[in-house]
């Protein structure tokens, strides 16, 4: 998927979670996107899977362009970023899920960030 075609579904896509939720998340925008599926975050959510970026469909640098997309309608949107801590679920104790590989702090925060339409005063 080249470039462009991901930021038109990144702003199709984003306009609709917005209407549909209030938010937009990046977990729920890859699901929109069929990078993941439902499945694969469920599974993600109940530890069976060690990271988000292991079954993403595409290389990592589209699922970056994807993010960042993301990161740029949200500000033209004037929506707000709020962080959101993902805890597994399931039995036993719950631990806070991995997004990336590698566990980098900047990119756990992006994929963890969620954007807030913000209403009207």
């Amino acid at each position: 998927m080249s470039k462009e075609k991901i930021e038109q579904n990144v702003y199709r896509h984003g306009k609709v979670l917005i209407q549909e939720k209030g938010y937009i998340s990046p977990i729920d925008l890859l699901i929109k996107m069929d990078r993941v599926t439902p499945k694969q975050v469920n599974d993600w959510r109940l530890k069976k899977i060690p990271n988000i970026e292991s079954v993403t469909v595409g290389n990592l640098s589209k699922i970056n362009h994807t993010l960042k997309t993301l990161q740029k309608f949200a500000k033209e949107q004037n929506l707000k970023p709020s962080m959101t801590i993902y805890k597994s679920w399931g039995k036993g104790p719950k631990k806070t899920l991995q997004f990336s590989k590698k566990g980098n702090a900047y990119i756990e925060e992006v994929y963890s960030t969620h954007y807030v339409g913000v209403k009207p005063k």
